[in-house]
C-alpha cells in the first residue's frame, strides 16, 4: 500500500486528535493543514509535523499532492467544504454530523457519485472493532431476543460557542445525540415504526437536552437521551429475555459485559489498544481507496442519509429550524 498524504480542513480540537492519529499510522503522512487563519495553520503544522500549512481551505483542496481530506469544522460548513473537495477530485472523510440536514447530505452524495469521488462520514463508532463484536453478540442469541435498548451521552459543553449557535447547526442532537441514534441503528436496524421525543431548548433556540423513544418491529424499543449540560455515564444497555449487554461508553466503547438472567457476568470483551480510536475510520478510507470504492461498507451512504432524515424529523418535532434552511 502506498503512503497516503492526508490534509485536514479546520485546526480545532478534533483536528488535533486526527493529527495524533495520522502520526501513528504507517500508511498515512501528515501532509497539510488548512485554517482561515494562516498563523493558526502554521502553528498547527509545526506542532504536529505537517509539511504544508494553508490560510484557506481552497488552497488545500486544490493541492494536487493531497490523497484524502478530513473535514473537522462545524456541521454547517460541511456541505460547502466537502463539495469543494469533491469538485477538485479529492476523497473526503467528513466529520459527523455529515451535514446540517438530509437535503444537504443527499445533494452532496449525489454530487460525489456523479464525480466518482469517495466520501464517507466520520462517525467513528461505526468503524470500531468492538462495535462489530457487540453486533455479533446480539446476533448470537446470548441474551435471547433483544427487546429493549437504552443509550445516553452527555457532556457539560454548553460553553462551546458553536453548540449555542443555530447558524452553525448547534445543539446536542447533531453533536452527541447522533451517537445514540447510531447505537440504536447498529443493534435494532433501520426500520422504525414510530418516534416519540422531547427536548429542552437553550435561549438561542437549539436543543440542550433531549429524550427520544424509537419503536421497532418485533416489540422492540429504544430509549435514547443526550445532553450538552450533564456529564452522563455514557452507557448503552441491550436487554433480552435471557440477559443483557452493558456497553461502557457508547461514544468510544472500551468494555462490553454480558450478564445472564441471574445478573452474573458470563462474558467480557475489551477494545484493542488504540491510538485515539479515529484510526479505524482512516483504515476504512484507505481500504476503500485501495479498492476503488466510492463509499465504505462500515457506513454506507444510504445509512448516512437515513440518520440525517431521522434528525430532521426530530428537529421538526421540536420546532427547531436553522436560519439557513
Amino acid at each position: 500500500m502506498k503512503t497516503y498524504k492526508v490534509g485536514i480542513i479546520g485546526a480545532g480540537s478534533i483536528a488535533r486528535a486526527m493529527a495524533a492519529t495520522l502520526a501513528g499510522i504507517q500508511q498515512t503522512e501528515c501532509y497539510a493543514i488548512a485554517s482561515r487563519n494562516k498563523n493558526k495553520a502554521e502553528a498547527f503544522a509545526r506542532e504536529w509535523g505537517f509539511s504544508h500549512a494553508y490560510g484557506s481551505y481552497e488552497e488545500l483542496a486544490s493541492d494536487p499532492e493531497v490523497d484524502l481530506i478530513y473535514i473537522a469544522t462545524p456541521h454547517a460548513m460541511h456541505y460547502e467544504q466537502a463539495r469543494m473537495c469533491i469538485e477538485n477530485g479529492k476523497p473526503v472523510l467528513c466529520e459527523k454530523a455529515f451535514t446540517a440536514n438530509a437535503m444537504q447530505a443527499e445533494a452532496l452524495l449525489q454530487f460525489a457519485k456523479e464525480k466518482q469521488v469517495f466520501i464517507t462520514e466520520a462517525i467513528w463508532t461505526r468503524y470500531m472493532p468492538l462495535s462489530g463484536q457487540i453486533i455479533k453478540l446480539v446476533q448470537s442469541g446470548i441474551i435471547g431476543k433483544p427487546y429493549m435498548l437504552s443509550a445516553n451521552l452527555g457532556y457539560p459543553i454548553r460553553h462551546v460557542e458553536r453548540l449555542q449557535r443555530p447558524e452553525l447547526a448547534g445543539g446536542a442532537l447533531l453533536d452527541v445525540g447522533v451517537y445514540t441514534l447510531n447505537f440504536a441503528a447498529m443493534i435494532f436496524g433501520k426500520e422504525i415504526e414510530r418516534t416519540v421525543s422531547t427536548c429542552m431548548k437553550t435561549e438561542s433556540g437549539v436543543d440542550a437536552q433531549n429524550n427520544i423513544v424509537l419503536y421497532f418491529p418485533g416489540e422492540r424499543m429504544a430509549t435514547l437521551s443526550s445532553s450538552m449540560y450533564a456529564r452522563t455515564d455514557r452507557q448503552g444497555i441491550i436487554s433480552g429475555d435471557k440477559g443483557h449487554i452493558i456497553v461502557e461508553n457508547i461514544n468510544n466503547p472500551q468494555k462490553v459485559q454480558v450478564l445472564d438472567n441471574d445478573y452474573h457476568i458470563i462474558e467480557e470483551h475489551r477494545a484493542p489498544k488504540q491510538i485515539t480510536g479515529y484510526e479505524y475510520e482512516v483504515y476504512a478510507c484507505l481500504e476503500a481507496l485501495e479498492n476503488g470504492w466510492l463509499e465504505s461498507p462500515f457506513m454506507p451512504h444510504e445509512e448516512t442519509i437515513r440518520i440525517m432524515r431521522q434528525m430532521d424529523e426530530l428537529r421538526n418535532q421540536w420546532g427547531i429550524k436553522y436560519p439557513f434552511e
